[in-house]
């Protein structure tokens, strides 16, 4: 130990001893939190905290105020800011007291600063110089509290200041540095991940410390990025077994063990890494059988963190490759689980049933009569976690008293959350698995009436979408429609008063569209019913608007009604209800208007609606000329706001030349020097009047005013289900069958219980589609939705058979086929489940709900649907290996293509696969080979990624495969959403015998950089496109300066690892273009700054530049 820490570590004591000033100290803090637990009203409190306050707001203000002082008040203002209370005025003094005071008022300002500033406060930028001083300090402790600090409150952009002193503590000599340093760097992963891309082998390194708490600290980092992709890091499988097993055999120091049981969270960190590594994965899953049953053995305490342990072992044993013997194991713990008399064990009990059900359905078989009874159960958390069970066996045998079970509960339970939960969970198997149209709508009806103004907005908004789009039986849609106009009327004859917003906007907008329908009905009556609603004062003015466009639908033949009800909103308030009266008034009047407008009969789908906006192209260009400023998005105008506080880290030597001195490095200009001959600025009104030009330059109004010109609303998901499964020692078998000998119950009682469970528990037996190998394939849908109008010209020449979810199709798929076939698709073209967001060239995001209109634009080009046919097989002779790109189509032959590896391979069946770039889409080329000389039958393969779009384009279903022949699968790839890397999965499912299907699982990863496309663009329009992008990032590269021009060749070895497209190179500066597939595009501007090279991209998706740099240094650094 080196003297300074020796002697700060022997000073310490002193400044904790009960000086004069200490005990003041003290004494203030105590009389304060005396006086405050003493008081006997809010009010009071206030009065009290006001005056420590004001006194404190005087002794910082006083020179006289020594350091002890001033820790002494930074600790009352922390008190005072606990208790929710501004104590502003002494952020300020808390950095002061970081920068200037001793070790023990370091500690003290530090600590405040970690509580007071946020990471976007201004005033952490005070803090900078201090913090690099503390961490090049000698003293441990200085460093110690600079790394705590770092971790919590530095921003992103503040990273690059700090990254090299944190990356140098990893070698410290003192494990409490190292382990400090890891968990630093771990946060700075989590907000800007290619900032630390570079030091993953120092991760290793991390986990290889001899230091236990070094090595856990690592863990946490290792789990985010296995998350991510699990694939780069199964060479690291061994590793954590290893570690895993030191770890349960006791090998760590008596330290780490919590209640006897060694370390006992480095042990569930470590399962969750285990489960993910050995994910579909046979090979790496046999190096955990071993440690995995060791750890369901030696687990034999009665305390929770054991319990713990266990869950996250059969968690591991479930989620990895099977073994019959360990799957024994994990439901024998998990079903002691569920019989425990703990409340909380037979809850962990009813979450791994949950999830084990996913896997093997006749589990649940098993422990019914347990389930029944914990429908009954007194504990709410209890009740609520069996209906989530029920939720997952639910099928069509057994819909209706599930769903009577959970809209029991609802009745009577007042958490919103649960509400919000569990009406989606209904209505999502009312659409599903509905026997009938009164079902469905009764069913409805009840979520409306319950879920009230909770509901999210997409549960009214399909209900909506499944009766305007219809089915494939035009029967059957006007059957449910008019059942849904009966229950709605019959509904609004009695007390409305009482229903919700929703309910009532939903009832509105049926009775408009299909009310006409009802022939028996009269239509006045509608009218008046409709009209009743606007006189009740608890409608809201948003379901007022609702009300009066039913009425507009369907006021044609009903002017006098409609006049009296225009006369009593003609002196409403409300500029929009006014409006709607007199739209209203003028299409009652006038019929030839109102069929012209809202013709009778014809279908929503021959309807367009122009969502660009282009009819305000006119005012817009005409107010862009009288001076007004383009229309900017929030998100962009809150950047700008917040551009002159932004941190800039480059160093003084970056400033850019004399040709470029009018741009700055934190304004929105463009650096190319082409930007200060053209004057560019960021007004379109400025560029029209310097470069003389006597016309309007009207580029970007579309994209101002259209769809692209809106702030993209962000995606809402449903909070994450924890994955349950556990698994519990023999001692709570025992303990429960004391504790619960079953009581004898009246024959009645029980006859119930069992008739309960056999309607619960239906279609769960051997029939069951459940394996134990994977979920069961997803039942048809109830409600069959049709394709899009614009989708399906092609469906009158006769297809033979379309997918549930056809009406979800992408604007991808139709464009792929468009421009990637010659020929009619050898198979169904489908769209992974999920929405992503898009670009276009213009740099701006589009608004997720704008994706029908790209799918309209594209149409034009298809002139068609892609339908579901059956292929006729690709075959050939079985190749070499290494010729099998011989088998690809002529017109992909010529395109570039990476080499052929394999993905898996049975006797039967081997796949390989390769990857071809094309500038619309990434093709991946799946090579099916049989490998018997025997053929096989119904080859179908199968591929998801819930990160990317995907369109089957040809030769995923195959009749026959003949012996020693192969097929060729081709499959399009967009991403919409750019990471760094993503993993896709399959399977490929084939018969050698009749009525025996086998099943072969494969997965892969692919990265952005197989997504990226050079954008050929002037130097000009550079300039002009940098100006609209909002998302930046600044880095400095390795520059490859081993050549005589060192810009040039660096610059070339990305553009040959990326694929971008070099615009021009200048002097010591190079400006390079590129672009997703999907549109988004990214501009790069290149410095060369003495043996580095700065870079600094721009791009309107935030996740885009970060990508593209992370694979930027791989390629440098592998070149």
């Amino acid at each position: 130990m080196s003297d300074v820490v020796e002697k700060t570590l022997t000073a310490l004591p002193g400044l904790f001893d009960s000086q004069t000033g200490a005990a003041k100290i003290n004494n203030r803090l105590r009389q304060l939190i005396k006086s405050i637990t003493e008081l006997t009203s809010k009010h009071e409190e206030e009065n009290l905290i006001k005056q420590e306050l004001s006194a404190m707001k005087e002794q910082v203000s006083s020179p006289n105020t020594t350091m002890k002082q001033m820790r002494e008040i930074m600790v009352r203002a922390m008190y005072c800011e606990m208790l929710g209370y501004d104590a502003s005025f002494t952020y300020i003094h808390a950095i002061k007291l970081a920068q200037q005071g001793s070790v023990l008022e370091k500690r003290v300002g530090y600590l405040a600063v970690s509580l007071f500033l946020n990471e976007g406060h201004e005033l952490l930028l005070l803090l900078v110089n201090t913090v690099l001083k503390d961490l090049q300090s000698t003293n441990l402790i200085e460093a110690c509290m600079a790394l705590t600090v770092v971790a919590q409150v530095f921003p992103k952009d503040m990273i690059p200041a700090v990254l090299p002193l944190v990356e140098d503590k990893l070698s410290h000599p003192k494990e409490i540095i190292r382990r400090k340093a890891v968990l630093a760097l771990y946060k700075f992963y989590l907000i800007a991940p290619n900032q630390v891309q570079h030091i993953h082998a120092k991760f290793r390194k991390a986990l290889c410390d001899k230091d236990p708490g070094v090595m856990t600290s690592s863990l946490h980092i290792y789990l985010q990025l296995i998350m991510e992709s699990p694939d780069g890091y199964k060479d690291l499988t061994g590793s954590f077994v290893t570690i895993l097993k030191q770890v349960v055999g006791g090998k760590l120091p008596v330290d780490f063990n919590y209640h006897n049981v060694p370390a006992p969270w480095l042990q569930i960190q470590l399962l969750r890494i285990l489960s993910l590594l050995g994910k579909e994965d046979q090979s790496n899953s046999e190096l955990m059988y071993e440690v995995l049953d060791e750890s369901l053995r030696r687990a034999e305490m009665n305390h929770n963190i054991t319990y713990a342990i266990l869950y996250e072992c059969v968690k591991a044993v479930y989620t990895i490759h099977p073994k019959a013997e360990l799957l024994e194991k994990a439901a024998r713990c998990i079903g002691n689980f569920v019989l425990s008399p703990k409340i909380n064990l037979k809850y962990l009990g009813l979450k791994a049933l949950t999830y084990v059900v996913q896997h093997d359905a006749k589990l649940a078989l098993q422990h019914q009569m347990t389930i029944i009874e914990c429908l009954d159960h007194s504990d709410f958390t209890i009740k609520r976690e069996t209906l989530e069970l029920l939720f997952r066996i639910t099928n069509a045998q057994n819909v209706t008293v599930i769903v009577e079970k959970m809209l029991d509960f609802l009745r009577s339970c007042n958490d919103e959350h649960t509400i919000i939960h569990l009406v989606g969970k209904v209505a999502e198997l009312a659409e599903k698995f509905a026997p009938d149209n009164s079902w469905f709508i009764q069913t409805m009806n009840e979520v409306f009436s319950i879920g009230g103004d909770l509901l999210q907005q997409d549960v009214p908004n399909n209900f909506l979408r499944l009766l305007a789009e219809g089915s494939e039986s035009k029967e059957e849609d006007d059957q449910l429609r008019l059942y849904a106009v009966d229950s709605y009327l019959t509904v609004l004859k009695e007390d409305a008063s009482h229903l919700p917003q929703r309910f009532l906007q939903v009832m509105s907008w049926v009775l408009g569209e299909y009310a006409l329908l009802q022939e028996s009905v009269d239509q006045c009556e509608v009218i008046r019913l409709l009209a009743k609603l606007l006189d009740q004062r608890n409608v809201s003015l948003e379901t007022r608007v609702w009300i009066l466009s039913a009425l507009t639908k369907i006021s044609e033949g009903q002017t006098d009604l409609i006049l009296d009800l225009v006369e009593s909103l003609s002196s409403s308030q409300d500029t929009v209800l006014r409006q709607q009266a007199q739209e209203l008034r003028h299409l009652s009047q006038d019929s030839q208007l109102h069929d012209g407008v809202l013709p009778l009969g014809v279908p929503w789908e021959g309807m367009e609606i122009d969502s660009s906006l282009s009819f305000l192209d006119g005012f817009v260009s005409e107010a862009l000329a009288a001076g007004a400023a383009p229309y900017k998005p929030p998100h962009q105008r809150q950047e700008e706001l917040c551009e002159d506080r932004a941190l800039n880290l480059e160093p003084y030597n970056f400033s850019l030349p004399v040709s470029l001195s009018s741009c700055s490095i934190t304004d929105r200009h463009s650096p190319t020097p082409l930007s200060v001959s053209s004057g560019l600025s960021g007004n379109s009104t400025e560029l029209s009047q310097k470069a003389g030009s006597s016309t309007l330059i009207l580029e970007g109004v579309k994209r101002v005013w259209g769809k692209d010109g809106y702030l993209p609303q962000k995606e809402t998901t449903a909070p994450p289900v924890d994955e349950p499964s556990a698994a519990v020692q023999p001692s709570i078998q025992q303990e429960a069958a004391q504790r619960l000998e079953p009581q004898p119950e009246p024959p009645s009682q029980h006859q119930d219980k069992q008739q309960l469970a056999s309607s619960l528990f239906v279609g769960l037996g051997a029939g069951s589609s459940m394996s134990l190998l994977g979920k069961s394939d997803a039942p048809p849908s109830r409600f069959r939705k049709k394709p899009r109008p614009h989708d399906s010209s092609s469906s009158s020449s006769g297809t033979s058979e379309r997918s549930s979810d056809s009406s979800s199709r992408s604007t991808t798929d139709s464009f792929l086929y468009g421009s990637l076939l010659e020929e009619e698709p050898a198979t169904s073209i489908s769209t992974l489940g999920h929405t992503p967001k898009s670009t276009t060239a213009n740099g701006l995001a589009e608004n997720k709900d704008t994706k029908e209109d790209r799918r309209a634009n594209t149409s034009q080009i298809l002139g068609g649907d892609m339908v579901i046919v059956r292929p006729n097989t690709i075959q050939d002779k079985h190749p070499h290996p290494s010729d099998l790109t011989t088998l690809l189509p002529a017109d992909l032959k010529d395109l570039p293509r990476s080499d052929v590896i394999s993905l898996t391979s049975d006797p039967s069946l081997s796949l390989s696969s390769c990857r071809v770039f094309r500038d619309e889409a990434l093709l991946l080329v799946i090579f099916i080979s049989n490998c018997t000389e025997s053929a096989i039958k119904d080859v179908a393969v199968q591929l998801a990624c819930e990160e990317l779009e995907t369109a089957s384009l040809r030769g995923n279903v195959t009749d026959c495969l003949e012996g020693k022949s192969m097929s060729v699968c081709h499959y399009a790839l967009l991403m919409d959403d750019p990471q760094t890397n993503v993993s896709f999965t399959g399977t490929v499912s084939y018969q050698t015998h009749p009525g025996h299907t086998n099943t072969l699982p494969f997965s892969g990863t692919l990265s952005t950089g197989d997504f990226i496309r050079p954008l050929v663009v002037t130097t000009e329009e550079y300039g002009k496109l940098w100006l609209s992008l909002s998302h930046d990032v600044k880095q400095n590269l390795k520059l490859l300066t081993d050549a005589s021009d060192p810009l040039r060749t660096t610059l070339n070895a990305l553009k040959d690892a990326l694929q971008l497209h070099i615009v021009d190179i200048i002097g010591s500066e190079g400006i390079v273009a590129c672009r997703l597939l999907s549109g988004a595009p990214c501009l790069m501007h290149c410095r060369v700054n003495g043996a580095a090279l700065a870079m600094w991209l721009r791009s309107p998706h935030p996740a885009l530049p970060d990508c593209i740099l992370y694979h930027c240094q791989r390629a440098l650094a592998q070149h």
